[in-house]
């Protein structure tokens, strides 16, 4: 399912446990992009263990490792995922699509669409990509795939955007609208500001929405998904995580890293799915156990 298997899994065909091993771990940790902080205390709560249970077989360590892995990444993880279980809070509820270019939004943006529709429930989509002709092509395309509208304009801006498309999923009595936006990278203040602006549209519409704010990320960004992360939860306080393209990676240790970095924060986004594929119907909710099993193990 994942390409994070090799990362770790190879060091437990060792025959002992011995620093050796502990070294080798850090390291390869390092390399899945788990993050010096995460690293460090993934390992020092490691050796602790070790060291109180008299811990000699490597089995019984990766079965520890991925317990700690696992308690890492549980405050990530919705107690009802809405991939699974969507128990709307407002009628229609309002979803923003963020993130970089080519991270994966229209094509996430479809699969969410599929979710839904499985759920019975009516979903409606918005191009709000207004920069791209391509990116408003492809999100009808998958519009066609789902047989569900999309709200399109050939001129205006992401906002005029948003603002109609409310106007027609509140008159159509949609479950869902999603909106999609234009890539931008977090360092790009103007690109930025306007979706701030899209936000404040939305807002005056509906005083409780965007519902969800969903950064899409790239599976393959490594450390600098977690810049990712802060500067967009900076600007638009996201609520949801959705990490691509995990079936091709071996840095999805990144989550552990965005885990260490957001436990202190207040009110930080939790993660809906991991798209593990092109098609429409693969993407899965997290699981942190689930996840946690995958980054260690090869069976």
């Amino acid at each position: 399912m994942f390409g994070l298997r090799k990362t770790l899994s190879s060091l437990f065909n060792r025959p002992k446990v011995d620093e050796e091993l502990f070294e080798s771990l850090e390291e390869s940790l390092l390399l899945a992009d788990v993050g010096i902080n995460a690293t460090q205390e993934l390992i020092t709560n490691l050796r602790a263990i070790a060291k109180k249970e008299k811990i000699t077989e490597t089995t019984e360590l990766k079965t520890r490792l991925q317990i700690l892995i696992a308690e890492l990444l549980y405050p990530l993880e919705f107690n009802i995922n809405p991939l699974s279980k969507h128990i709307p809070t407002h009628t229609p509820e309002i979803w923003l699509i963020v993130g970089v270019n080519g991270a994966g939004k229209t094509t996430t943006i479809g699969k969410l669409c599929h979710a839904l529709q499985n759920q019975r429930k009516k979903v409606l989509l918005a191009a709000g990509d207004t920069f791209r002709a391509a990116a408003r092509e492809q999100l009808g395309e998958w519009g066609k795939r789902n047989a569900v509208d999309v709200i399109v304009q050939s001129s205006g801006d992401a906002a005029t955007v948003a603002h109609d498309a409310i106007g027609a999923a509140l008159a159509r009595e949609v479950d869902v609208l999603i909106i999609d936006t234009a890539g931008r990278l977090a360092t790009q203040a103007n690109l930025m500001e306007e979706l701030k602006k899209v936000k404040r549209v939305i807002q005056k519409l509906i005083p409780t929405a965007p519902h969800q704010t969903i950064l899409v990320l790239d599976g393959n960004t490594g450390q600098n998904g977690l810049t990712q992360v802060r500067a967009f939860h900076e600007a638009l306080t996201l609520s949801s995580l959705i990490i691509t393209k995990v079936d091709g990676t071996a840095k999805g240790g990144v989550l552990c890293a965005i885990a260490h970095a957001l436990r202190p924060t207040l009110h930080f986004p939790q993660i809906m799915g991991l798209g593990v594929g092109e098609k429409m119907e693969q993407i899965q909710a997290f699981s942190a156990q689930d996840f946690a099993k995958e980054l260690i193990n090869n069976e």
